[in-house]
């Protein structure tokens, strides 16, 4: 049986992974999956890009995607994560979702999802030893969870939380603290730099007990996210540092990766992970 997969969102991460679908690293696409369709904000701009693809699928808005596929990959912003999410749930299909950070004031998704026969999937994305947290998790045994981020500050650059408060990461020459808070702060306030932080805590102890740091730093040129966790069954930190994509620095090249990692798990005859 072959998936069909709609990717909502056709930037950085939804042309990564689209072109994956396409051809795949032997051309012939990944096995057991094909893209069925897109969605994108400037319509004329994906159908050229699509023209080029070896099978090119049609354009849709977010909210008819569903009809179309079996597995739909989100990767638009954040305030478009119900348009796609919820028709898709409410026909039973499986949502990869990118704006988990979204996802915490939207968690009637998970009950329609329950209801419907759906499933939410949220990849690994940029937190590697994510499986561990979650294994730490079981039976409540984690005491404390930290993140600390760091980006430079153009990935920074126009989020809500910095407008807000009348913060400045422009012409800094040091690394300056923007935020302090719990996981589901960060994720209203950042909602296109932090959702691993909202990963995390899902993963975890949840947003109100999972606490970040968010440095503004001229000092680094990737995404740097360092992760601290006391539990019973371990102590253990862990830190990646993620080139942020050339077309998006608020998202690293791992990103559409990790999609893709996830997409291919689904019909391997063998997954590494949990």
């Amino acid at each position: 049986m072959v998936l069909r997969v709609a990717i909502g969102g056709f930037g950085a991460i939804g042309k990564v992974v689209a072109e994956a679908l396409d051809r795949g690293p032997d051309g012939r696409g990944i096995p057991g999956l094909t893209l069925a369709a897109v969605s994108a904000r400037d319509t004329a701009r994906a159908e050229a890009a699509l023209a080029g693809f070896a099978h090119p699928v049609p354009v849709l808005p977010l909210d008819r995607l569903w009809e179309n596929a079996d597995i739909i990959v989100e990767c638009a912003p954040a305030t478009h994560l119900r348009d796609l999410a919820e028709p898709a749930l409410a026909h039973g299909r499986t949502l990869v979702t990118l704006s988990c950070g979204a996802l915490l004031d939207n968690y009637d998704l998970v009950e329609l999802a329950r209801r419907q026969g759906g499933r939410i999937l949220v990849p690994t994305g940029a937190l590697l030893a994510l499986d561990a947290v979650q294994a730490a998790a079981l039976g409540g045994g984690i005491k404390s969870v930290q993140m600390i981020t760091r980006k430079p500050p153009a990935g920074l650059e126009g989020a809500p939380y910095l407008v807000e408060h009348h913060i400045r990461v422009t012409g800094l020459t040091e690394a300056k603290l923007v935020f302090s808070g719990s996981a589901r702060e960060a994720a209203r306030g950042f909602p296109a730099n932090v959702n691993v932080a909202a990963a995390l805590a899902m993963a975890g102890v949840g947003p109100d007990r999972t606490m970040i740091d968010i440095w503004a730093d001229p000092a680094v040129d990737r995404n740097i996210h360092r992760i601290e966790v006391e539990a019973d069954a371990a102590r253990f930190s862990f830190q990646i540092e993620n080139v942020p994509s050339l077309e998006n620095p608020k998202t690293g090249k791992m990103t559409p990766l990790s999609v893709i990692a996830l997409l291919t798990k689904l019909t391997a005859p063998l997954a590494i992970g949990t």
